[in-house]
């Protein structure tokens, strides 16, 4: 017996149901934004142990340090990079808010753009240190450190141990968030200080890699933290604070280059007054741009991997694309300017193709 019209139509619908439920019922797999840069990336990670510095943590342990490498590379035939391991999307997923649940390896699936272990193709390039908020896994500044290195930096964010939800080292220790028991932003700011310049002494000794410059970029506590590093190693010589609260606010001068991009809330005389107070402390070339419609994450993977996950960063009604776009322009503009001396017209004031991005202060120097 042939179907008649209406029993073939109900057939397709029912098909077409089930193919919907199946989508839906897929696991997601999201992707970062793709780099805008020509280059193809590799990626790599170094277990740093400094044997003459007790962890402020956990004083009967030496101090302990993930670090994530991104650079150019000519082998783009390697396996793709990881963006977290199983242990740490478990961990990463229960501490974010405000997502639908999801499998336990949505974040160790989800696709990067690096390849894992391929070597440099230029050993000496400008180097860019990454440090992410309190709490946050160094990966949330990856889709940031794979554009940068696709314009031809080396990366390194590093993985400041008990500072973060979860950091796996290769052994399959999980370290968790102790720092966030005590909540003690000076002995944080002052560790990634020394976090830091450990890394850049490790760093040719370690690995190829000779940085004949080298800048800073964190989020929250690292890009706070990251005026402390250039008031203590000389070898940083421009830094950029990432919607990160001053605690304390400065009180000593600092005159290398430095920029401040945030959200609405570090407005001047707006929620975080941090921000008025140490900008009079940065005397050397010196830019204070707000991103209009933007929240405390935006600067970082979440702004993507949210809506990617059927959700929305809290706070945030900018789309995530404009956000990833101008976080990532006006991040390597400074770099690009400070680092390689090459004029920026994006840093000298506002653009009509930038209409969310306010200069609240700049100077022409």
């Amino acid at each position: 017996m042939r179907p008649t019209r209406l029993t073939a139509l109900a057939l397709t619908t029912t098909a077409a149901a089930l193919t919907t439920l199946g989508a839906t019922a897929a696991p997601p797999r999201p992707a970062l934004p793709e780099p805008t840069g020509a280059l193809p990336i590799g990626h790599t990670r170094l277990h740093l142990v400094d044997h003459q510095r007790p962890d402020p943590w956990v004083p009967q342990q030496p101090r302990e340090l993930m670090t994530t490498l991104w650079y150019p590379t000519a082998h783009p035939d390697r396996p793709p990079a990881p963006y977290l391991t199983p242990a740490e999307s478990r961990a990463t997923l229960d501490y974010l808010e405000g997502l639908p649940e999801l499998p336990d390896d949505t974040l160790s699936t989800t696709r990067t753009h690096a390849h894992t272990n391929a070597p440099p193709t230029a050993p000496t390039l400008p180097l860019i240190v990454l440090s992410p908020g309190f709490k946050q896994p160094r990966a949330a500044l990856t889709g940031l450190a794979e554009d940068l290195a696709s314009r031809g930096y080396t990366v390194a964010a590093i993985g400041h141990n008990y500072e973060s939800v979860a950091t796996e080292f290769p052994d399959g220790r999980l370290t968790t968030c102790l720092a966030c028991e005590l909540n003690d932003q000076t002995t944080v700011q002052r560790t990634r200080a020394d976090d830091v310049t450990f890394l850049l002494n490790e760093l040719p000794e370690r690995t190829p890699l000779r940085p004949n410059r080298i800048g800073m970029a964190g989020h929250s506590t690292g890009g706070a933290s990251t005026t402390q590093v250039l008031h203590n190693d000389p070898r940083v010589t421009a830094g950029i604070n990432l919607d990160g609260t001053f605690a304390p606010p400065l009180t000593d001068d600092l005159d290398r280059p430095f920029m401040l991009i945030g959200a609405p809330a570090h407005r001047p005389g707006g929620i975080d007054h941090t921000w008025d107070t140490s900008w009079t402390h940065l005397t050397g070339w010196r830019r204070w741009l707000t991103v209009a419609a933007t929240d405390h994450a935006s600067f970082t993977d979440f702004s993507s991997l949210f809506e990617q996950l059927g959700s929305k960063l809290p706070g945030e009604d900018l789309d995530s694309h404009r956000t990833t776009k101008i976080t990532r322009d006006y991040v390597a503009a400074f770099f690009d300017h400070h680092l390689r001396g090459l004029p920026q017209p994006l840093l000298d004031g506002p653009t009509p193709h930038n209409p969310e991005v306010i200069f609240e202060h700049h100077d022409q120097r």
